[in-house]
């Protein structure tokens, strides 16, 4: 009898040990504070911004408040690292996007892996990269621009996104390899000087994020010539994809996605992507995302594991052949 209770009372002790600990069944108490929303770039950008409306819109579903933390720097490592170091319970987070698969060929010596180091959630949303001119600009179509690339080589200049190791910088120069086009990339600190050299004929076309550039395209000062994703935007429908009019099967994106720390237990990582899931069907969450030309994606964490090694591996083998390095 005496030792059925000393049993019991070890039983009991080893269910209140895996309850606290970070991979065992502590799920069940998920959440138990406040969460951290590491978003690895500066307040007031298209991350920031989604990050917030999904992070209001989680804690009344949780019922706990989501803080989001900006981390900005070093093109979204130093928020990586912090959320890659922290502990794997679900209550840290990171906003990531998709200029995360290239890190790990950009940067030399980074303290984390960018796949192995973390546990994907879900996808958030596909932003089309569109390719774009003055309003002013002789060029109507695609088409046209590359045209005037293979009769007149290195005498166009473009820009991509504000630098030359990004995902709209990447998407265009993917397409120039694919094309054999010569076509000189400026770089540019930001979007926003970026935009104001194509307006100004400094420069021949930009290829950015249709969020950043659908005010201007609105205005009639911008001409969108293509979008790089696979179907046509909701934004933009009467503009092409390049797939349609260049290089066939051709699709990149500037997307969005929730990543954990490796080993947060499986089902709080369920749980999460449920109520990120949830967030994303919200018409109000829906509508905000729209005006920001951000199309809602959703999927299984394993699903947005896929996406993300894939994109890894296509970014990094580009990086590599291009020989870019972080500035």
């Amino acid at each position: 009898m005496e030792l059925h209770k000393c049993r019991s009372v070890w039983g009991a002790f080893g269910v209140a040990i895996a309850l606290a600990l970070p991979g065992g069944a502590s799920a069940q108490g998920f959440p138990a504070r406040p969460l951290s929303l590491v978003v690895p770039f500066a307040a007031g950008g298209p991350a920031d911004v989604v990050g917030r409306l999904l992070g209001q819109r989680l804690a009344g579903s949780l019922g706990q408040a989501v803080v989001v933390d900006n981390r900005a720097g070093a093109g979204g490592t130093i928020g990586a690292g912090v959320v890659a170091k922290a502990t794997p319970d679900g209550h840290t987070l990171l906003f990531v996007t998709a200029g995360h698969a290239g890190t790990g060929a950009l940067y030399s010596g980074l303290p984390y892996d960018p796949v192995r180091d973390f546990a994907p959630v879900i996808g958030i949303a596909d932003v089309p990269i569109v390719i774009a001119v003055s309003a002013a600009s002789r060029f109507r179509t695609l088409q046209d621009l590359v045209a005037e690339a293979r009769a007149r080589p290195g005498k166009l200049n473009c820009a991509g996104g504000g630098g030359g190791a990004t995902v709209t910088n990447l998407a265009f120069e993917a397409i120039k390899a694919e094309l054999r086009l010569d076509i000189g990339a400026v770089p540019y600190k930001g979007s926003a000087p970026a935009v104001t050299a194509l307006i100004a004929g400094e420069i021949d076309c930009d290829s950015d994020n249709l969020g950043g550039l659908l005010g201007q395209i609105a205005a009639g000062k911008l001409r969108a010539l293509a979008v790089t994703t696979a179907k046509r935007s909701a934004s933009l429908p009467q503009v092409p994809t390049v797939a349609e009019s260049v290089v066939t099967g051709f699709e990149a994106s500037a997307w969005f996605g929730i990543l954990a720390p490796r080993a947060t237990p499986t089902a709080v990582i369920d749980r999460l992507n449920r109520e990120f899931g949830a967030a994303l069907a919200d018409p109000g969450v829906q509508e905000r995302m729209k005006a920001m030309a951000a199309e809602p994606k959703g999927g299984t964490p394993a699903e947005f594991g896929r996406f993300l090694e894939s994109e890894t591996v296509r970014w990094s083998a580009l990086i590599r052949r291009l020989n870019l390095k972080a500035d």
